[in-house]
């Protein structure tokens, strides 16, 4: 059953191959935008990589730049095919073309919807990376003569401050570790050495934060030690009053970021997605009404121009039959292979 029949005077078939043109030159813009937006987000995620725990959410800027990419190409020979159609006596030697490209083109577009999908979809990954990156940075915080983690506590605080966040979860998280390093403690004091002794694990642990955690638009001068000590400061309740460091945890602050950047990026995708659709199905209606051209000596006849000539199931099975016989001949060669050695 032909899907989408529709008649194709010469005159609409010349406005086709014209409108169509433009439409994959502005495709091809797109294309570069994809891949421009791919690269951003691949940059914004490797700024925090210290705080990450895996890659897995690069996944969404690396398929991004590959259907950036191939949107060029297939949309350069969009253009080509374009200007070809308009002369009769040169659209023939796209003929044996077109079939490879059109199962390229749809699984490249195909692959950026996937995109599109994933880039509203990774928040669970995301924020599980996030919790257990920025648990181990804050662990390692101390460890400022470390190989390898030199630099974790200048990035934990530029971090801190830049999202104006205080920890993992919330403040509290410095409250269970020791980010104060050995170096700077003075063993001979009896506070020192009565806060190690009353940890199982002999940390030295303080209810304080680091300066990166206070808020700079607090009116009352930083408070980061002692916090839950009331008698500590005058005039402070650690219950009631809103304390003068970020509340809002790191990890909520990153997700917020990079989830609000990902459905920035994906809404603008979709649009390319659509745009990248449109061409397809546009390209498709040119080849099958000037298919009809081929042979006539009137190339100004009227034709007949379809989206697929069988139905959706019989056009798939056709793409994936020989795909899976491919499979099975692989898959019977490694197992001869496996009983010969």
């Amino acid at each position: 059953m032909v899907v989408m029949k529709m008649k194709f005077p010469f005159q609409k078939r010349v406005q086709l191959a014209k409108g169509l043109w433009l439409l994959s030159l502005s495709a091809t813009v797109a294309g570069a935008l994809t891949f421009s937006l791919g690269c951003i987000l691949k940059t914004e995620l490797l700024r925090r990589a210290e705080v990450m725990d895996n890659s897995n959410i690069h996944v969404v800027p690396n398929t991004l730049m590959i259907v950036g990419l191939a949107s060029l190409g297939i949309n350069y020979f969009a253009s080509k095919i374009c200007q070809d159609a308009l002369d009769a006596g040169q659209f023939p030697r796209w003929k044996n073309f077109l079939k490879p490209y059109f199962a390229i083109s749809s699984f490249f577009t195909v692959l950026m919807l996937l995109a599109v999908i994933m880039s509203f979809a990774m928040t669970g990954s995301l924020e599980f990376s996030l919790k257990v990156g920025l648990r181990n940075g804050i662990r390692f915080y101390k460890d400022t003569d470390t190989p390898g983690r030199c630099f974790q506590k200048q990035n934990i605080d530029y971090l801190q401050m830049a999202f104006e966040c205080c920890g993992n979860n919330d403040f509290r998280d410095w409250f269970e570790v020791q980010w104060i390093s050995n170096r700077y403690l003075d063993f001979n004091s009896k506070e020192v050495k009565d806060r190690i002794k009353s940890n199982v694990d002999g940390r030295y642990l303080v209810d304080g934060v680091p300066f990166s955690c206070c808020n700079p638009t607090s009116p009352r001068p930083c408070i980061q030690y002692q916090l839950t000590n009331n008698t500590a400061h005058y005039n402070y309740d650690y219950q009631t009053e809103e304390l003068n460091i970020y509340l809002r945890g790191c990890r909520e602050a990153l997700v917020n970021y990079y989830m609000g950047l990902m459905n920035t990026i994906g809404t603008a995708v979709l649009s390319v997605f659509l745009l990248q659709g449109s061409v397809l199905v546009s390209l498709r209606f040119l080849q099958t009404s000037m298919e009809a051209v081929a042979g006539q000596e009137n190339t100004e006849i009227e034709t007949e121009g379809y989206l697929l000539e069988k139905g959706v199931k019989e056009t798939v099975m056709e793409f994936v039959d020989p795909l899976m016989k491919f499979l099975l001949f692989t898959n019977k060669v490694e197992e001869a292979g496996a009983i010969l050695v």
